[in-house]
């Protein structure tokens, strides 16, 4: 009997290595020369392996007075809603990783269009880019990494159930953005969950 699919796991790469990906040798962690940071460190052919943050890129998607919200199908925050986005790939612009993020979890033609937010995420490694887009129509269809997309007006999007403090924050300043009739763009960095 064929065993239904479980969702995608998220599995992301580990931020400190074990072994040279140059060499295959232990590394050690520690200030290689002329530099001021503890860092991966091959002491057989000397490679020096950087650790930098990630960047996850999305869109704020306007279709007449409503913004896509997509349900996360995956980890983490399964269930939550969130805007499209995701890890930009190698390759790619901000706007057109942004772009290939709304394609893949909302099924949505877009065009793209100004940055918004730039948010950074430093307890996670992590700096988020929203750009608002141009939506070719409103015909959408949710990727695997989607449950459920919907188009929300302000006062139908679900605060309690955002999927991360970055969204929450785009959508707020979007909403102000658009009550004013003008759109900047809103740099800030997340301080750390207070326990």
């Amino acid at each position: 009997m064929h065993q239904p699919a479980s969702p995608p796991a998220y599995f992301p790469a580990p931020r400190t290595q074990r072994y040279c990906s140059q060499c295959g040798s232990l590394l050690t962690r520690r200030i290689p020369p002329d530099d001021t940071r503890v860092r991966d460190v091959c002491d057989n052919c000397g490679a020096i392996h950087y650790q930098n943050p990630r960047l996850v890129v999305g869109t704020v998607p306007v279709w007449e007075d409503r913004v896509l919200l997509c349900k996360r199908a995956i980890e983490p925050r399964l269930g939550y809603w969130t805007l499209p986005a995701g890890f930009m790939e190698l390759g790619e612009t901000t706007s057109l990783g942004a772009q290939r993020e709304t394609l893949e979890e909302a099924g949505l033609q877009t065009e793209p269009g100004a940055l918004f937010s730039m948010i950074d995420v430093p307890q996670a490694d992590q700096v988020h880019c929203f750009f608002l887009t141009q939506v070719v129509d409103g015909a959408f269809a949710p990727g695997p990494e989607t449950l459920e997309a919907r188009w929300a007006l302000e006062e139908e999007v679900p605060w309690d159930d955002i999927a991360f403090r970055t969204v929450s924050i785009t959508l707020e300043r979007f909403f102000a953005d658009r009550r004013a009739g003008s759109f900047g763009v809103h740099y800030l960095s997340l301080p750390p969950r207070r326990a």
